[in-house]
């Protein structure tokens, strides 16, 4: 049984954290990330990055944390009541990014690392994380290339791995009120402790390490596309969307909250502008009608790349 080591899952992330801060404003060109270094009175804290108003990214947050406590939150224990009573500590590297362009898609990610603790018995602990894409109009060739990339981020860790992590990630970003797909999906894996604690570390150093060569490609090929007024407020609209599944159903979101968690890094990852229209139903034939027929509609990528 291998040791768990929750100073290496730190040192890992602190370095993914700066890694894709770099790569970001390489990207951008102009624009830098500013840092809040903020501590959090029930114990731990954490560094929350953002970078605002260049040329390419309109925003992006990419948040370090590492919060712990002697007792758990709701959110925590109403599915684990094995875990009422233990002291924990939660770490991870979340980020959103917010692209100008409307057809340069938005992109979350994150990857963390929650263990729970209890004199005399062993440690509770998991990983959990993947990345999604929410576009605002679609390309087969994006679509292809982003999931041939978490394709490959699973490949090594048996043949299943993908497809089960890609249906999760289809059932998780889901908007039931709407009984819509949040966008084209992607990965997403939590509770994940079965292979032993190097093998899952190394899964979630995978994702983490795969999220650059999966998003960076597609906003190169768009950061550039002309757009205008109507692509600007579909745009904004399909923000709400990203608003209405976060603040409703995100867990994260909901253990960052119940736990006490630092509001301004909890919900950096909303949109800087967005927008509410009662009743909008794209016109048949339009670009903004295909989002919704081809794009957010659960679809085997791989299979289509393979015609």
């Amino acid at each position: 049984m291998s040791t768990v080591t929750p100073d290496a899952v730190r040192d890992y992330l602190l370095g993914l954290q700066d890694d894709l801060c770099l790569a970001l404003e390489a990207l951008d060109g102009e624009a830098r990330f500013g840092e809040d270094l903020w501590d959090r009175p029930e114990g731990g804290g954490g560094r929350s990055r953002i970078l605002r108003d260049g040329p390419v990214f309109e925003q992006a947050g990419i948040g370090f944390s590492h919060v712990m406590g002697r007792a758990l939150p709701a959110a925590a224990t109403e599915r684990r009541p094995d875990l009422i009573g233990r002291s924990w500590q939660a770490m991870g590297v979340s980020l959103v990014i917010h692209p100008r362009n409307p057809y340069a898609p938005p992109s979350h990610a994150n990857v963390r690392f929650f263990v729970a603790e209890k004199p005399g018995e062993e440690p509770v602990w998991w990983f959990g994380g993947g990345f999604d894409l929410t576009p605002c109009y679609g390309f087969d060739e994006d679509a292809v290339h982003w999931h041939e990339t978490a394709a490959a981020a699973c490949k090594a860790f048996g043949a299943d791995v993908y497809r089960r992590y890609k249906q999760w990630c289809d059932d998780y970003f889901h908007l039931p009120h709407r009984n819509e797909q949040r966008g084209i999906g992607g990965l997403f894996f939590d509770d994940l402790s079965e292979w032993g604690f190097d093998r899952c570390f190394a899964f979630m150093r995978s994702v983490g390490d795969h999220f650059k060569p999966a998003y960076l490609p597609i906003v190169q090929r768009r950061k550039d596309m002309p757009y205008g007024e109507r692509e600007r407020a579909f745009q904004l609209y399909r923000r709400g969307r990203y608003v209405e599944f976060n603040l409703l159903f995100d867990r994260g979101t909901k253990f960052g909250i119940q736990s006490g968690g630092r509001t301004e890094s909890i919900l950096m990852s909303l949109p800087p502008l967005a927008r509410w229209q009662y009743g909008y139903e794209p016109e048949p034939g339009t670009p903004e009608r295909a989002l919704y027929e081809r794009y957010l509609v659960p679809r085997d990528w791989l299979k289509i790349a393979s015609r």
